[in-house]
């Protein structure tokens, strides 16, 4: 992008909007010269000078002199404030907090199970419980905190902060869990969906890292996506940008909570999956079956337990093969609580997107698993909250 593709307006706010991609570059990629500013926002050296020196003017930066490939340079270092961020991470049925310092580093995480679906004001309520908790035990006083990120397992608009009509927390719907959360803690927070997080944590610090263009996928009750297009964040209009699990599959197939027929949720999502566990197979106990107890079984040789993340596996890869043509990632992260049924998912997964990606695609496109597992999400919050402007 150069100076010319910004959005017309006035001069100060053209300054503005330049100023924002300087501070997000340092903020994603640290200490950096004025020339790696320029490269890495398009802007010229004369507006790179002029910003930094603005921002040293105000503080916002450190500026000393260093040397780059031989010649005389000028390092700029964003500084953060003191303080402390605070993570929450709200799941279908657990609750989990991290409190870090103002650079992201880990100091107290806790996390409960919880029935966070049945009623978001209860669980807003059970959240800041543990989150005064955590930080109790950390000896760290709630008025140090800077900022607050909560992931929340739906998509959310941009605009309002209210969750999405189709998530797999129905009762959510409409519900603004920032200014909830905001209200009881007395803290800044923010939202945001936990697959958009996750991506986050996984190209800074997991899987993804050095990849400009991510699909991280989340595999659990739901089927999301995070999109890292060029190293920033897809959301979309209203916040439903990443959400694979309705793609369509097959035009007579289950019917979706969504209410279309067939969508990959259909497939690999969790209750879709154990629903179809035999009641004499392996993967059940007691006649029933939970997602560990059924991974576990196919690990063990389970010909039920094997086929049914086969299936998952191969519908994986046909959703997923739509997706990789139309964003050409460099690398495709898997993860979620159903990631840990490792290659009997991946394996027919990456068959699959084979058959159905373009040649050139699937030559460039790295499929792996996450490296941040089911902390994913939390760790992408506690970044999110140490970049929050202060």
């Amino acid at each position: 992008m150069t100076e010319a593709d910004t959005t017309p307006g006035s001069q100060s706010a053209l300054r503005q909007a330049n100023e924002r991609r300087v501070v997000d570059v340092l903020r994603r990629e640290g200490t950096c010269t004025q020339a790696e500013l320029a490269r890495a926002t398009g802007l010229s050296a004369a507006s790179v000078s002029n910003i930094v020196r603005g921002l040293h003017s105000s503080g916002a930066v450190t500026v000393r002199d260093t040397s780059s490939n031989g010649r005389r340079a000028r390092a700029v270092t964003l500084v953060r404030p003191p303080g402390t961020v605070v993570a929450v991470d709200f799941a279908a049925d657990r609750l989990r907090v991290a409190v870090a310092d103002h650079e992201g580093g880990l100091l107290e995480r806790e996390s409960i199970d919880y029935d966070v679906a049945a009623d978001p004001g209860r669980a807003v309520r059970r959240a800041a419980w543990l989150t005064e908790t955590v930080l109790f035990r950390g000896r760290i006083d709630l008025a140090s905190v800077a900022s607050v990120v909560a992931s929340v397992p739906g998509p959310l608009d941009p605009a309002t902060g209210a969750v999405g009509a189709v998530s797999c927390l129905p009762y959510w719907t409409g519900f603004r869990p920032a200014p909830a959360l905001q209200e009881r803690l007395g803290r800044p927070v923010r939202a945001e969906n936990d697959a958009n997080l996750a991506a986050l944590a996984e190209c800074r610090r997991g899987a993804a890292r050095g990849s400009r263009t991510v699909v991280h996928l989340h595999l659990g009750e739901g089927v999301g996506s995070g999109l890292v297009l060029d190293g920033r964040l897809l959301r979309g209009a209203d916040g439903t940008a990443g959400e694979i699990g309705h793609i369509g599959l097959d035009p007579r197939g289950q019917v979706c909570r969504c209410g279309n027929r067939g969508c990959l949720e259909t497939f690999v999502g969790t209750s879709y999956l154990l629903a179809m566990v035999p009641r004499d197979s392996g993967s059940a106990r007691n006649g029933s079956a939970a997602l560990p107890q059924l991974v576990a079984a196919a690990h063990g040789g389970d010909p039920a337990g094997r086929r049914i993340l086969s299936e998952a596996g191969t519908a994986l890869g046909q959703g997923t093969a739509v997706v990789a043509n139309l964003l050409n990632p460099d690398r495709i992260v898997v993860g979620g609580p159903l990631a840990v049924a490792g290659d009997l998912l991946l394996d027919p997964m990456v068959r699959a997107m084979a058959l159905g990606t373009l040649g050139s695609a699937l030559e460039r496109v790295e499929v792996v698993p996450s490296e941040l597992g089911e902390h994913a999400a939390l760790y992408g919050a506690l970044l999110a909250a140490a970049e929050a402007p202060a």
